[in-house]
């Protein structure tokens, strides 16, 4: 499919001063509001990401002081230890790197050693603000690929528009902060810390406390002699107004806008930068020749593949979608007339039908669609104006040489809850199906499973759980991962596979006789040949809640390390609810043990799972699961036979879940509570049957 942007037509905006009345003065044509379906989109990405086999070996790199918001804030959510938004390498062949804090530090580090290079928060108080919005602060740095020679860097703060006399150059009405971009020349280039000069460059008004600029950089793929070498693109979010404006469609303004600008040049409207001739929108009546593609509500990250030159961007969603687009120049995203690859609703009578599907005719918008995205997840009932706390980091394709199992994947993560994941750079593609993402297993240095969750703990005040992930790469194209939560940066050393360490080599084999079993309730169980059948439903026993109904092989030892290989199936209809299948591992008694989960459930969607009985109610313990509404994808949805594969290593707590032969495992989780047991198959409150079960493994 051909996708177009649409120009806007109309008088061109006045300079400077004039700005306000620019918000009526020119819309994008594509606000022609479409038929809409009456019903609303539930899950608009019913596919949740796959479980990769890969993880990836987290080293420390450094850590941070501990630093403040000013003001103190009252949103718990921005006490951190440390603000630090990246990490990146400086253009000077020193090795250094530098990390911005968003309470008002940049940082250098060398050896691992971070120190202050320049304080942007003493520089610029008391209209320095940090304590309100979660981007608030000095927000992001960006070296000149000419650094070592020239000195020069930019950088984003924010200043509280109550506390200062200066006029924006572009803003919203009654903007409360104000987004500075600062040109800083260094009088020597190779210094611990800096000394020289800074000129303001841009500052645009926001009409918000959230999404304003979010990061600012250069292309590093730009060659000295290419025309994007030395341009400045800038992210420049909605001010969190576009969910009740057009302001991310109006050309006339910065806001929800992918900004490209000459730093050095002046033929800007206040003089101070120079305008690219190469932008889309130069010359067109209305519009800001700035703007370098359109429909953003928050811009959060972006970056290019070093061997492809495409760009890739990271965008946070209102409603429910998290996506990450390619963009060129000239592109319209939709918000906030679309969210993903939905119609946004802005008048909607529920707030919770706030996504209709596209219409018929949505071809003549131009609209450009995410190449991979993901959802929001809420559970059953859950409030639809809150936070349900999932939000896309956006990341960089892996090109570096120490990592072959990373080669040509795009890297990101969800910043809130610390997952990292994946997709193949070569699966994203405009105007195609969405690029699969997978979800990639951490390990800490010494080899032991981790989640970001344990790593970044322990977290802060009133959000222990909130990670703030974000991604980092040096000039070798290494990746790295950051947490505000503790103030630490973590390099990816090397990648390993999840439970893939040796089980033993004890094996035992044709375990379907009868006296190989002890089932909860004989009475419901039949052995022929190589099946063991549940051959009827469980019902629930006092005590906590667990399994209806199973039995444990009696035959060979009790396993420490094991993998069990075997084929199960249901006999319940498809069509009846309450489907279910488990294997049973790690059993010590009644009321310990661990079992998977495989089968869906046609009633109760977050079913699939890893659970721990441990004398208390069944503890869902699996990694897939997001704490509210999904687990893993659905395994066994039918009555055919399935290949089961389950692998539990207690000395690592590792535990994978295979099925039907894939090499990614469906499940995974960490546990170290049972560190020995037998295995067994059951179910709940259905029937079914497992045959050629056969235990691989080390006796306990």
């Amino acid at each position: 499919m051909l996708v177009l942007h649409r120009r806007a037509r109309g008088a061109r905006r006045p300079a400077l001063t004039a700005g306000l009345t620019a918000l009526v003065l020119v819309l994008s044509t594509v606000l022609a509001s479409p038929a809409q379906a009456a019903d609303g989109v539930d899950d608009p990405i019913p596919e949740m990401p796959v479980q990769s086999r890969i993880g990836l070996v987290l080293s420390e790199y450094a850590s941070f002081p501990q630093s403040y918001p000013t003001p103190a804030p009252t949103d718990a959510r921005l006490m951190r230890t440390a603000r630090i938004n990246t990490v990146m390498e400086l253009p000077d062949g020193s090795g250094r790197r530098a990390v911005p804090d968003l309470n008002g530090n940049l940082y250098l580090v060398e050896g691992g050693v971070p120190h202050v290079y320049l304080d942007v928060a003493a520089t610029f108080a008391p209209q320095f603000f940090s304590g309100r919005g979660l981007g608030q602060g000095f927000g992001y740095v960006a070296f000149h690929p000419e650094f070592g020679v020239n000195g020069r860097f930019y950088t984003i703060h924010t200043e509280l528009a109550s506390t200062t006399t200066a006029t924006p150059d572009h803003a919203q009405p009654n903007a409360l902060f104000h987004g500075v971009i600062t040109e800083w020349t260094a009088t020597d280039p190779t210094a611990a810390t800096f000394a020289g000069t800074h000129r303001e460059v841009l500052r645009i008004g926001f009409g918000g406390q959230v999404h304003g600029i979010q990061e600012i950089n250069f292309n590093p793929t730009a060659k000295r002699h290419d025309s994007d070498y030395g341009l400045l693109y800038l992210a420049v979010g909605d001010g969190g107004q576009g969910a009740r404006n057009t302001d991310p469609q109006n050309l006339a303004l910065p806001h929800g806008k992918l900004l490209r600008i000459d730093p050095r040049g002046t033929n800007s409207a206040n003089g101070r930068y120079g305008i690219p001739q190469g932008n889309p929108f130069v010359g067109q009546t209305g519009a800001l020749g700035e703007i370098y593609a359109v429909g953003f509500r928050d811009p959060h990250r972006f970056s290019w593949d070093r061997a492809t030159g495409r760009m890739y961007l990271g965008h946070i969603g209102e409603h429910a979608v998290e996506a990450i687009y390619e963009v060129r120049a000239g592109d319209n995203f939709g918000w906030s007339e679309r969210e993903g690859s939905f119609v946004f609703d802005k008048a909607a009578t529920s707030p919770c039908d706030r996504l209709l599907p596209l219409p018929a005719d949505d071809d003549r918008y131009g609209y450009t669609y995410p190449v991979a995205a993901y959802d929001h997840d809420p559970a059953p009932g859950w409030n639809c104006t809150d936070d349900v706390g999932v939000a896309v980091a956006g990341g960089f394709v892996y090109r570096g040489r120490t990592l072959p199992a990373l080669r040509g994947k795009y890297v990101f993560g969800d910043l809130v809850d610390g997952r990292v994941l994946y997709t193949e750079a070569n699966e994203m593609r405009r105007g195609r199906e969405l690029a699969t993402i997978h979800q990639l297993a951490l390990f800490d240095a010494a080899g032991g499973p981790v989640r970001m969750r344990d790593l970044s703990g322990p977290g802060a005040p009133g959000d222990p759980n909130r990670v703030d992930l974000r991604f980092g790469t040096d000039a070798a194209g290494e990746l790295y991962l950051v947490a505000k939560a503790n103030g630490k940066i973590w390099k990816v050393t090397g990648t390993r596979e999840f439970a893939s360490g040796d089980v033993g080599d004890t094996t035992v084999r044709r375990t379907a006789g009868a006296s190989n079993w002890a089932p909860v309730t004989p009475a419901k169980w039949q052995f022929a040949r190589d099946q063991v059948i549940l051959a009827e439903a469980g019902e629930s026993r006092p005590g906590p809640r667990r399994p209806f109904e199973y039995a444990v092989l009696t035959a060979g030892p009790a396993w420490s390390s094991v993998q069990v290989d075997a084929r199960v199936r249901l006999d319940t209809p498809v069509d009846v609810s309450n489907r279910d299948v488990i294997i049973v591992f790690g059993w010590r008694s009644d009321t310990e043990f661990y079992y998977a989960h495989l089968s869906t459930d046609n009633t109760i969607y977050p079913h699939n799972g890893i659970f721990k009985v441990d004398n208390a109610d069944r503890e869902r313990i699996d990694h897939q699961w997001n704490g509210r509404s999904r687990g893993a994808n659905p395994a066994i949805t039918d009555a055919d036979w399935h290949r089961v594969r389950v692998v539990h290593l207690p000395s690592t707590g590792e535990i994978a879940v295979y099925v039907d032969g894939n090499r990614d495992p469906l499940m995974t989780a960490k546990d170290t509570t049972f560190g020995s047991g037998r295995v067994g198959f059951g179910s709940f409150d259905n029937v079914g049957r497992v045959r050629n079960l056969t235990v691989t493994g080390t006796p306990a």
